[in-house]
């Protein structure tokens, strides 16, 4: 008879996507029957792990899973190890928007750091190919298995009552302020659409002095405070304006889809894994002002049928897609312990 699993997540509280991705597995994993429960540690566990107290490991635990920024000193050696491999920071695209500081820190303490994970991991799963393929050429080249991440369709799903009110086209922008996500380009494509456009944005610049700067018809509307604020803002939009330039899955566009919001997205890193140009929404190069207020105009002149939206979400990146995947892997290492 096949041992059950029980999974403990020692974990580092980063205020991410990655925090995000634990919640989701642990909820999900108890509500099948399976025991989990996470050990949070405070972010310096991450650039200085010597400061910050050991997890105590429970003891019903079979399995340990982390994601691979996690340093050595808090994996016991006793329990059979999952890593989950959440980013594509070490591929040469991702480069020019990092700084020197930061890719010192990528290059000589994260990087090692994850290879040790990588190797001592009895199973690595990828949120996306394109993290796969990244980890295998710039870190090691390990099995890996890709699972997406899961998307809560109770949550993120259509708005099914007519918009009604008279307004620009509304576009709406979800993500950090940082140049990776290309939040320089949302000024210019702003400024070039004009009036009869608005784009609502979250994070919002780090100093207020950049705001007299942007053009009038861009709004920033603060932090969304979970899930259900996000969805909120998703089902009120026309379009998610999401000018990534290096995605390890770009969960916001899965979450955007899942709600029938079409996406305009950079065609590269893993977003053309997540969305289908002309179906889920439209792919521009890289950089490109010009293409992606074009694609703008393209949504609001014409209707993009959204009417398989929705199994795409669900046969792709539904939640329980992606649990059940990973129960899968816990069965294949437990399996392989015996």
């Amino acid at each position: 008879m096949a041992m059950t699993p029980a999974v403990w997540f020692p974990t580092i509280r980063t205020n991410t996507g990655t925090d995000v991705y634990t919640l989701r597995l642990i909820k999900g994993l108890n509500e099948r029957g399976i025991k989990a429960e996470a050990s949070w540690l405070p972010l310096r566990a991450e650039y200085a792990p010597w400061t910050a107290p050991l997890p105590s490991q429970p003891k019903w635990a079979n399995i340990i899973h982390t994601n691979t920024w996690f340093h050595h000193r808090f994996i016991p050696a006793q329990l059979p190890l999952v890593a989950t491999m959440h980013h594509s920071v070490h591929h040469p695209s991702a480069a020019p928007y990092k700084g020197k500081l930061r890719t010192l820190y990528h290059n000589h303490w994260i990087a090692p750091m994850e290879r040790q994970v990588l190797i001592r991991a009895k199973k690595v799963i990828a949120v996306s190919q394109f993290v796969a393929d990244t980890t295998r050429q710039t870190l090691a080249d390990v099995p890996i298995e890709v699972i997406y991440n899961g998307v809560d369709t109770e949550i993120f799903k259509p708005y099914l009552q007519q918009k009604t009110e008279t307004r620009p086209f509304r576009l709406l922008y979800v993500g950090s302020w940082i140049s990776r996500k290309g939040v320089d380009l949302l000024a210019p494509i702003m400024r070039e659409l004009g009036d009869n456009f608005e784009l609502l944005y979250t994070g919002g610049p780090a100093s207020d002095k950049d705001k007299p700067s942007m053009p009038a018809n861009m709004h920033d509307i603060g932090r969304l405070d979970g899930d259900r604020e996000v969805a909120r803002a998703m089902q009120q939009a026309d379009a998610l304006l999401f000018p990534s330039r290096s995605e390890g899955f770009g969960l916001v566009a899965a979450e955007a889809i899942a709600c029938r919001l079409p996406v305009i997205a950079t065609r590269g890193s893993s977003l053309i894994e997540v969305v289908t140009h002309g179906t889920t929404g439209l792919l521009c190069p890289a950089d490109n002002v010009s293409a992606f207020t074009q694609a703008a105009r393209q949504l609001a002149n014409t209707h993009m049928d959204n009417g398989a939206i929705e199994d795409h979400v669900k046969e792709r990146f539904s939640i329980e897609r992606s649990i059940e995947a990973t129960i899968k892997v816990y069965y294949q290492v437990l399996e392989g312990e015996r």
